[in-house]
């Protein structure tokens, strides 16, 4: 690999580290130059333009929503200008759920469609892929039961997530990719398109 070509795959790998940096900061100000001006993120219980997402942010964390990620191994495939990087990643969020003060883990990957525009590398889409996630008392010495029926409304991969999510508030996506399916092969399909100069119609 040239150093050029190293350079290109590192600048997308820090791209994807400020995201989750920036975001999980509250700088928000930071938080908005990752994005390309199209923009757009879906997540469990927010499908928006980024600035939509940005406010949606925003208005969570000044309700106390607390959510953090953590993030492992990067994979990049770059052709020309246009990038697809998958990225390990844990979705940590805690909330009460019937009374119990809970942390929701769920692991994953994000799925990011990248440009390369003047101002450098920018997200154009965020599709996290969510593999599983389980859910723990933040005092183990307290019982939780939780409603078999609302549990089984969402996908294995995010089902305790969601619980949680749907219990906040939010109105949660229900066909959200796994890390088996349709919904992720077309997601790969969607990302082997982008990267042969293809327009970018996924859930649109």
């Amino acid at each position: 690999m040239s150093e050029d070509a190293l350079l290109r795959r590192l600048q997308v790998m820090e791209l994807v580290q400020n995201w989750a940096v920036w975001r999980d900061a509250g700088d928000w100000e930071r938080f908005r130059t990752v994005w390309a001006p199209e923009g757009r993120m879906m997540a469990t219980w927010c499908q928006a333009p980024a600035e939509g997402f940005i406010k949606a942010s925003q208005e969570g964390w000044a309700k106390g929503v607390s959510i953090l990620h953590f993030l492992g191994g990067c994979s990049v495939d770059i052709e020309g200008r246009r990038a697809i990087a998958q990225t390990k990643m844990t979705i940590s969020q805690r909330a009460p759920v019937q009374g119990v003060v809970v942390d929701v883990v769920c692991t994953g990957r994000f799925y990011d469609f990248v440009e390369e525009r003047e101002d450098g590398w920018k997200i154009v889409l965020r599709q996290p892929i969510y593999e599983k996630d389980r859910m723990d008392p933040v005092n183990p010495a307290e019982r939780l039961e939780l409603d078999p029926e609302l549990l089984g409304r969402f996908p294995e991969g995010y089902r305790h997530l969601a619980y949680l999510q749907t219990g906040i508030g939010y109105e949660v996506k229900t066909d959200m990719p796994g890390l088996k399916g349709e919904k992720v092969t077309a997601l790969y399909a969607a990302g082997a398109a982008w990267l042969r100069g293809g327009t970018l119609d996924w859930e649109e």
